[in-house]
């Protein structure tokens, strides 16, 4: 059908269907820096490190950041990341977008996923 989108044009994939609680953003810090802070940047200007930098990721297609060479999974995801995304990413980087590059085994903890996005949202 010509009026169909091109097969490489993905379609920005929908919000899971989860309430983020509440998130503290000193204690996500905190856990950036232990957690997150190997492989990211998340200040402006950050550096590409293992990880792409993080600074101003809510909002953003997975897979933009210049500089970085993302997976074909990422780039390919669809994901244009907000706090729902990132929640539920961050228990299973793998699981959520199968063929990252992402070497992370998850945090399970809703509370430390929350304070992660508080976090992180707040870094734009």
């Amino acid at each position: 059908c010509a009026s169909s989108p091109s097969a490489s044009a993905k379609m920005p994939v929908a919000e899971p269907d989860v309430e983020v609680p509440a998130g503290d953003v000193k204690k996500g810090a905190k856990l950036f820096k232990a957690k997150c802070a190997q492989c990211h940047t998340i200040e402006k200007g950050g550096n590409v490190k293992q990880g792409p930098p993080l600074w101003g990721i809510m909002g953003r297609q997975s897979g933009t950041v210049e500089g970085f060479a993302y997976s074909e999974a990422n780039k390919g995801s669809g994901i244009i990341w907000s706090d729902k995304h990132m929640f539920e990413y961050l228990v299973n980087p793998k699981k959520y977008i199968p063929g990252t590059k992402m070497v992370f085994a998850g945090i399970k903890k809703e509370s430390e996923r929350a304070d992660l996005c508080a976090f992180m949202s707040a870094q734009a």
